[in-house]
């Protein structure tokens, strides 16, 4: 299991701690926004909206919310921000790839504070194409090993259509591709089975081992991009050990 894949178990339990509900909701908002006026209102047709709303829940965004959301995506003419996708790609400390997905209503002004916060954490902008090829677009869904059972996991994501299962001490990683990924979510909801986190991400290809400094700047530059009101998600293939992220990201 790879440190960037811990890093976003243990990101997901801070958020939660960590007050941040406000900017979480915002961004979850404008997700759904996005998703609803690019594929419509239903999300059963819409899966990208359908993973949206999920995460809305999981995060106990209010039903209205994620209704109003809805709507303003899917309402002609109404004005507001009109919100553009755009993926940055960087390097940061130590050589790692990262691979950034925004969501702006001014593109200048997102690349000129991404460029910002890298340059101050040890980092650097990419050319576009530059890291990108070392990522894929999968399932991810994590369990608390100490909260499940390891062989249920595994009976469940096999038969449904997983394509990797990983452990290591505290977690299960499931990994899936991107036609089995609801399949794969809700047979462990149907089954009772509590997921920690259930997303669409980028996992990397290859890893870059970091300690020490390298490492404590890598988590310090993850959390100031994810902390851009910009910025959606933040992958990288930093590959850190387990007891020092978990020192690192208290």
């Amino acid at each position: 299991m790879s440190g960037h894949s811990k890093w976003s178990s243990i990101k997901h339990k801070k958020g939660a701690a960590d007050a941040k509900r406000g900017k979480i909701f915002t961004k979850l908002i404008r997700e759904i926004t996005t998703a609803a006026r690019i594929g419509g209102g239903d999300p059963e047709s819409n899966s990208r909206l359908r993973v949206a709303i999920s995460q809305a829940k999981a995060e106990n965004m209010p039903k209205d919310n994620i209704e109003k959301a809805i709507k303003k995506g899917t309402s002609v003419g109404e004005g507001g921000e009109n919100y553009e996708e755009h993926i940055y790609e960087g390097y940061g400390p130590g050589g790692v790839a990262i691979l950034i997905q925004a969501l702006t209503d001014n593109n200048k002004r997102t690349t000129a504070d991404i460029r910002h916060i890298l340059s101050r954490l040890n980092g650097n902008l990419a050319e576009p194409g530059s890291v990108s090829w070392i990522f894929s677009k999968k399932g991810y869904i994590t369990f608390d090993k100490k909260t499940v059972d390891e062989d249920k996991i595994m009976e469940h994501a096999l038969e449904a259509g997983a394509e990797d299962i990983t452990s290591d001490e505290n977690e299960i990683e499931v990994i899936t591709d991107l036609q089995s990924f609801e399949k794969v979510r809700k047979a462990f909801e149907n089954a009772g089975l509590k997921y920690v986190l259930a997303e669409m991400s980028m996992i990397p290809q290859t890893s870059v081992k970091l300690e020490g400094k390298n490492a404590e700047t890598m988590l310090k530059l993850m959390e100031a991009l994810e902390d851009s009101d910009d910025v959606q998600s933040v992958y990288a293939n930093f590959d850190i050990p387990a007891q020092e992220l978990e020192r690192l990201s208290q």
